[in-house]
């Protein structure tokens, strides 16, 4: 006698993603549990939470690196459509606005970890250089932070009149500067070097302190007033 499939609905109630969030909560699912509730069904050899355990399977079983994937690249997956695709997305967005709002009070920069806690969620997973800039208080607090520009693969160009033109606008005292490096790599280039000291220097001229340089990539930052060389 040939092996049946056993969907979704004929597991154990318990079982269930939904009826399991119902009777257990949420944090007891598993991540390929909660995109299952998400599509609602898989297809025919396959169900919800099969397919959810292979996409994640796919990426390392990293919803961040999930978070980054395209329309396209979730509908080659059997049994996900543009609408389910549509759906993982967006859930994934919300995710990562919620991070990005639950700092409703002025964030005070302490150390080069909260700035990185601060500016991670903006430009930590890009595919291109973003250079952004923090304007501080008296009180080290963030005033205001924005992006300076915007580049390519390798880099990006910083117009350092700009930066001073919005730090006296926010009535700013101090600037943490920030850019990530999509390749990965830690280490500050040449250029990376000389435009730190170029804006360390101009605010000398206006009283305006650089406090800190930071390289952004996923998971990890470099400081260069951790490492002495601002």
């Amino acid at each position: 006698m040939e092996n049946q499939k056993i969907t979704i609905k004929q597991w154990a109630e318990d079982d269930r993603p939904r009826e399991k969030l119902m009777l257990k909560g949420k944090t007891v699912l598993s991540d390929a549990e909660l995109l299952a509730i998400l599509i609602g069904s898989g297809h025919k050899d396959e169900s919800a939470v099969d397919l959810c355990k292979r996409i994640l399977a796919t990426y390392d079983h990293n919803l961040s690196m999930l978070a980054r994937q395209s329309i396209t690249k979730l509908t080659a997956f059997k049994g996900i459509g543009e609408a389910k695709a549509i759906t993982i997305i967006a859930a994934l967005e919300i995710g990562q606005r919620r991070r990005l709002s639950e700092r409703v009070e002025e964030p005070q920069i302490t150390s080069s970890s909260d700035a990185f806690e601060l500016i991670n969620p903006l430009i930590g997973d890009l595919d291109h250089e973003e250079f952004w800039v923090l304007y501080l208080n008296n009180s080290n607090k963030v005033k205001y932070k924005a992006p300076l520009s915007k580049g390519g693969m390798t880099g990006t160009v910083v117009d350092v009149r700009v930066l001073f033109q919005t730090a006296l606008e926010q009535k700013a005292v101090g600037i943490i500067l920030a850019h990530n490096h999509p390749s990965g790599k830690l280490k500050p280039s040449d250029a990376d070097i000389q435009i730190t000291k170029k804006i360390k220097e101009a605010g000398k001229v206006m009283d305006i302190q650089l406090l800190d340089h930071l390289i952004i990539t996923e998971y990890s930052y470099y400081s260069f007033a951790d490492e002495g060389i601002l």
